[in-house]
């Protein structure tokens, strides 16, 4: 038990530190980001170690179940390249083009006007994927502006990692609790609706009072002219993100898996695109770049996290640590352990260990789920390392050389995350009290 305890933190330990100070490892020519890395290598360790059984490993990985970590990741990756074949198009830099030029030289309406297209888009895409394609933007927009890019890069991760919350396929860590729990796509907006909006409103209030001196300047932005890049493609684009949705939403009456629909629904765009461009005799590289895009590293930090945790769950340790949470106030213990857990772990490892602790006690599984998905969502932006999202928010800011440092996201996070948590968890008690 005790080794298992000592190779798992060691691991997290070194992810963190690898975060902070060495985001990248260099082996000869090969480059590879180190919070996957670090991981992976516990989890080698520990199956050689024979602290994870092999067997009941490779079970829980061919699970029929919907919590299947492999099923998880055909479900993310796939909505992901959905998204990202949306950005290829130019679909989100002209909506936030078109966005600007509507708030023409108010600052304010520029904050505001961006944060509520990004709460939107995270809505029916995912938070990831609008942190990947807004970012560069707002650094280019803030850039030939003049302006300070803080307030706007801060509420577009902010709202991202907010809404992310309001349907399940808004983050990783909501399909894999949620799924966990038998949660339906409908059941999940009904329950999730109001802690959404209590921490949304929470968030932009605590925005606007920390950058009101700085949204107060006048300015005269240098637009430039975006343009979609092929009508026929986004509007297949939409089609297919728009008919998965909807399949997904309705999962739960006809009994189709939800990892099976977003896959089914990625490869029908990959091959309508390739028919569109065979019958127009052209080469586009479209779903080519979209698979590139995609978050592959994903996968072997979700696995190597899944082993740390299954082996933690078979020494028994995760059965102790959840017996201490206790049954009493599921939705505050639950909500404030992980949050916390999220920024010592990340929050899709915590998220697998969290459904080891629900099972400790099922009379109050259901509060305890909904709690953790929104620690898991708003413990997001209290540090970098609290989900990929600021991981890859923070690298895209280093490559944009705007100097936001961990300390600074720290400060800025504790603001912001605190009450924007304490106001989705009283979202949440109101409507299952009600």
């Amino acid at each position: 038990m005790l080794l298992t305890a000592e190779i798992g933190i060691t691991s997290c330990l070194a992810m963190i530190i690898g975060v902070i100070f060495k985001p990248w490892l260099k082996f000869g020519k090969i480059k590879v980001e180190s919070y996957w890395f670090f991981p992976l290598l516990g989890g080698i360790v520990l199956i050689i170690a024979g602290k994870c059984d092999i067997k009941r490993l490779a079970s829980a990985l061919a699970a029929e179940n919907a919590v299947n970590p492999i099923k998880i990741l055909v479900l993310f990756i796939s909505m992901t390249f959905l998204s990202i074949y949306l950005d290829e198009t130019g679909f989100f830099s002209y909506l936030a083009e078109k966005t600007l030029r509507l708030a023409k030289t108010s600052q304010v309406k520029i904050f505001v006007f961006l944060y509520l297209t990004v709460s939107f888009l995270t809505v029916f895409t995912s938070n990831d994927i609008i942190i990947l394609t807004f970012t560069p933007f707002i650094c280019y927009f803030s850039k030939n502006a003049k302006i300070n890019p803080l307030p706007y890069l801060v509420a577009e991760f902010v709202a991202a990692n907010t809404w992310s919350m309001a349907l399940i396929i808004g983050n990783p860590t909501n399909i894999y609790l949620a799924s966990f729990s038998g949660i339906g796509f409908f059941e999940y907006v009904k329950v999730m609706f109001l802690p959404t909006v209590f921490a949304a409103s929470v968030s932009l209030l605590m925005l606007l009072l920390i950058f009101k001196k700085s949204l107060s300047q006048s300015i005269k932005p240098v637009y430039k002219d975006v343009s979609i890049k092929d009508k026929t493609l986004l509007v297949n684009g939409l089609v297919h993100l728009g008919v998965c949705t909807i399949l997904l939403a309705v999962s739960s009456y006809t009994g189709w898996e939800m990892w099976l629909i977003s896959f089914v629904s990625a490869l029908s765009l990959a091959l309508s695109t390739s028919v569109i461009s065979a019958v127009r005799k052209t080469n586009r590289t479209i779903v080519s770049e979209s698979l590139k895009r995609s978050p592959w590293q994903l996968v072997p930090f979700v696995l190597s996290m899944f082993i740390i945790v299954q082996s933690l769950d078979q020494s028994g340790i995760t059965k102790l640590v959840g017996e201490s949470l206790g049954s009493t106030q599921p939705v505050l213990k639950f909500g404030i352990s992980s949050f916390l857990a999220s920024n010592a772990i990340n929050n899709i490892p915590m998220s697998v260990l969290f459904c080891s602790f629900l099972e400790t006690f099922p009379q109050t599984a259901l509060p305890a789920t909904y709690a953790t998905i929104i620690g898991s969502n708003i413990g997001a932006f209290l540090t970098p390392i609290g989900a990929l999202a600021g991981i890859m928010w923070s690298n895209i800011l280093k490559k944009q050389e705007v100097k936001f440092s961990f300390a600074s996201f720290v400060k800025y996070g504790a603001l912001i995350s605190l009450p924007a948590l304490f106001a989705a968890l009283a979202g949440l008690w109101l409507t299952l009290a009600f």
